[in-house]
């Protein structure tokens, strides 16, 4: 057998493997200079990563710009596809939205060990030790250039990699290997078309001509790595997205088509968590609902903050009494804060009287601005209302 015949038998061996493990699709590129590296830093002189400072560290844009520093020797990326499921249709204003790919088990804690096997199972393949080390969203790299090269699909509009049979709906990971494999041939059609559907669909208007996305604008960043204030003229436009947003992958095209998925990976207790109920978890409470879970990121200070803003959005009175219970007893300025802009969204007598209490005991600066400004507000939409009727 050739060396060729030998290496592509190997990679066939190696495929086999990673689907055992899971992994939908499996390619292999080189570490060499990404293509899209200018874009990227061209996304960084504009500021389009908002506060995740960690993007734009020198030594991230060395392995970024030199991926094969990552691992001294590296001949090969394999690149892989790990699926996750598509989002159900959406549920009731009153009940919270979360992206998909945090339905269950942080992905990190399970991708990486399959890397580990994954590892191991190459090297008895190979019949001799290899180094390896794997990453999915671990390192500094650009992931979707390297799934692009190895032929697993093309950068959409969304700017998601998008695969032709499983669509944008996958993790992607990578295992850098010193071994000499043939890589796989690039994908190099750019199937959206004249599409603009993910465009048109964003409430937030934050993806760009260059497939890009200005990551000041997406809910999907405003509700995770933004561990502050959200801009109040956003919160109106998130709806009831309390981790995450998958919009524009809802309305692609290529994510008609649904592939099973593990329900042991993936169950489905934590999709549409009740507004209601989610207001009032303790730290305690938080902890053990999402053990291990994404939605550990922006932490419990930042998630009730993103469920006051989806209460606010929600159009549910009913729910008045809670944003009232959180705003007076809520240790977090940041959850009282939006609790009261989401007060103010509401005419109801009970929510301009819980505003008004709170006036009256508040001591933290920025959430008695935010007092004020929702007691304006409301006077505001009770003129406007006023004056539809008189005409």
């Amino acid at each position: 057998m050739s060396q060729t015949s030998a290496s592509r038998a190997l990679f066939q061996n190696i495929q086999t493997e990673a689907a055992r493990l899971g992994f939908a699709w499996i390619g292999l590129t080189r570490p060499q200079p990404p293509a899209h590296y200018a874009v990227y830093t061209r996304w960084l002189e504009l500021g389009r990563h908002g506060d995740m400072t960690y993007l734009a560290g020198e030594r991230g844009r060395q392995l970024r710009a030199q991926p094969g520093l990552a691992l001294p020797g590296a001949q090969a990326i394999l690149a892989l596809g790990f699926p996750y499921p598509k989002p159900p249709p959406a549920p009731p204003a009153d009940f919270g939205r979360i992206a998909s790919y945090a339905y269950g088990e942080d992905y990190h804690r399970f991708i990486l060990p399959k890397l580990e096997l994954l590892r191991a199972r190459i090297s008895a393949l190979a019949g001799m030790p290899i180094n390896a080390r794997g990453y999915t969203d671990t390192g500094p790299f650009l992931e979707r250039e390297f799934g692009m090269q190895a032929g697993l699909g093309w950068i959409g509009k969304n700017t998601c990699l998008i695969n032709p049979t499983y669509g944008s709906y996958l993790f992607l990971a990578e295992l850098f290997i010193d071994l000499e494999l043939e890589e796989s041939s690039p994908f190099k059609d750019d199937r959206c078309g004249t599409c603009q559907r993910c465009i048109q669909a964003c409430p937030m208007s934050c993806i760009l001509s260059d497939r890009t996305l200005d990551a000041r604008r997406c809910i999907s960043y405003l509700t995770i790595e933004n561990k502050g204030v959200i801009p109040p003229e956003l919160r109106a436009r998130l709806g009831n997205w309390v981790f995450g947003c998958d919009i524009c992958q809802i309305v692609c095209p290529w994510n008609r088509f649904h592939h099973p998925i593990s329900a042991v990976i993936f169950p489905d207790h934590v999709r549409f968590p009740p507004l209601q109920e989610e207001i009032h978890l303790t730290p305690a409470q938080f902890n053990q609902k999402y053990k291990n879970s994404p939605i550990q990121r922006p932490r419990r200070r930042g998630y009730l903050r993103n469920v006051a803003v989806a209460i606010g959005n929600s159009n549910n009175p009913r729910l008045i009494p809670d944003l009232a219970e959180t705003l007076a007893q809520e240790p977090e300025p940041l959850v009282r804060g939006h609790c009261a802009w989401a007060l103010g969204r509401f005419q109801e007598p009970s929510a301009r009287a819980a505003l008004d209490k709170a006036a009256r005991h508040e001591t933290d600066p920025y959430v008695r601005s935010e007092i004020l400004q929702a007691l304006e507000s409301q006077g505001s939409q009770a003129g406007k209302a006023a004056s539809s009727e008189m005409e």
